[in-house]
Parts: C-alpha cells; sequence; structure tokens
C-alpha cells in the first residue's frame, strides 16, 4: 500500500486551524493540522446513517427541505437525496470553499457526486447564520459540524450546541421539525439541552463504518406540531 500524499490544504475561517487533503491509492482522508483525522472515504457509515434516521422519516412531506450543516466528503449529502422525493430541497451550508472544490473534484465519485444532483444547492458559509435568519423553514435540520456538542476545530462552533443555537435551529423546523446531530460521542449535558429547549430526544448508537468500528452518536430531536 502506498504512503499517504499530501494534495491541499485549506485555512478553517474564524482561525479555526488547518484542513489536509490526503490521498493513498485510491482512499481519501481530511485531516485537521494537529489534531488527526477528521473523516475518511473508506468509513462512513454514521455519516450515512445521520440522513437514513432523519429523511426517511419526512420523505413523503411534499417539498420536503433539508438543511445539511457541514458537507465533509459529501456522505450524508448523498445518503439524504437516495431518501429524499424528487421534488425534495436539500441545502448544504460549509464553511469551507475548498472543501466544497475538493467535493466537485476528487472526492465527488466516492459519495456518487451528490454535488451533481438538481436537488441540492450549496451554500458558502456559518450555518450558524442560516439558523439565526430563517423560520420555519425546513422539515430536517442535519448537523454534522466539528466533533459533536463540544468544538473540536473551531471553537464558535459551540454555539450551535448551546441553548441559543438549539433554540435556533427549533425556531428554523417547521412543525413536527427533526434536528439530527451527529457526535464522535455520547454527552448527557447536550441531551438535557435538546429537552429544555422544547424538543423530544432519541438517541442513537452506530458503527463508522458497516457495523464495524468506533460507535458513535446520533442525536434525533422532533419539534411540535
Amino acid at each position: 500500500m502506498s504512503d499517504w500524499t499530501l494534495l491541499d490544504t485549506a485555512q478553517i475561517p474564524g482561525n479555526g486551524g488547518e484542513l489536509q487533503l490526503y490521498q493513498r491509492d485510491s482512499e481519501f482522508s481530511i485531516s485537521i493540522l494537529g489534531g488527526g483525522v477528521l473523516m475518511n472515504t473508506r468509513a462512513h457509515g454514521s455519516e450515512d446513517a445521520l440522513a437514513e434516521i432523519s429523511c426517511k422519516k419526512i420523505a413523503n412531506r411534499p417539498e420536503a427541505r433539508v438543511l445539511i450543516g457541514g458537507l465533509g466528503m459529501g456522505f450524508t449529502l448523498a445518503a439524504a437525496l437516495r431518501h429524499l422525493g424528487t421534488n425534495a430541497e436539500v441545502i448544504v451550508a460549509e464553511l469551507v470553499p475548498a472543501v466544497v472544490r475538493w467535493n466537485h473534484g476528487p472526492l465527488g465519485e466516492h459519495a456518487g457526486n451528490p454535488l451533481q444532483d438538481p436537488r441540492t444547492m450549496v451554500r458558502e458559509g456559518d450555518v450558524a447564520k442560516i439558523l439565526r435568519g430563517e423560520r420555519k423553514a425546513y422539515d430536517a435540520i442535519l448537523l454534522d459540524v466539528d466533533n459533536g456538542p463540544e468544538g473540536f476545530t473551531r471553537k464558535k462552533n459551540d454555539w450551535l450546541y448551546s441553548i441559543d443555537g438549539l433554540t435556533a435551529a427549533y425556531g428554523a423546523l417547521r412543525p413536527s421539525g427533526l434536528l439530527a446531530i451527529w457526535s464522535a460521542g455520547p454527552d448527557r449535558s447536550f441531551t438535557q439541552r435538546l429537552r429544555k429547549v422544547g424538543f423530544k430526544v432519541r438517541q442513537s448508537r452506530v458503527h463508522e463504518h458497516e457495523k464495524e468500528g468506533d460507535l458513535h452518536m446520533i442525536w434525533l430531536a422532533e419539534r411540535d406540531p
């Protein structure tokens, strides 16, 4: 097997560090400088599950709208599109423009080129800005931002998981809308915050890759009808 080759780097806005795109044979990974691997094209089962768990529940809603915070390697987006109808719209908010470029380029085929799907719209920028500015706009909001409720790559991400951020997400959802959140691990205090805002909450533990590897956490939080 070949060694890893660094293909590109990108700064995370807001002094959030540097992302690095690596390739080894047909495998790709994205790391953060000094912090290790964030994602890999060989292990994306929990990213798929984030979309599957939520989008299956809203697939029959007319003209369903979904907001995804964080493009990553495109696997969550691809899974959402697989479980939504032809009239759905999926908006992806990605903070790092280079990540969008990588998904249009070498990463695209691994997830099935979901950015080419006509139901997809990309908004380059912070998903927090969208949540602050929209009301009753989405049937589901999927957050795969950072490492979960505690910011790892960018401390500003902590707002998304605070009472204020969760309140903004609640307001951006349509009645009976769903907020699905990926995390590298459990967080009891975060579950309590979700309930305090008014969400009905359930949690799922999913493997990172086809019933193998680390167990990740997905929260599914439902807004009142």
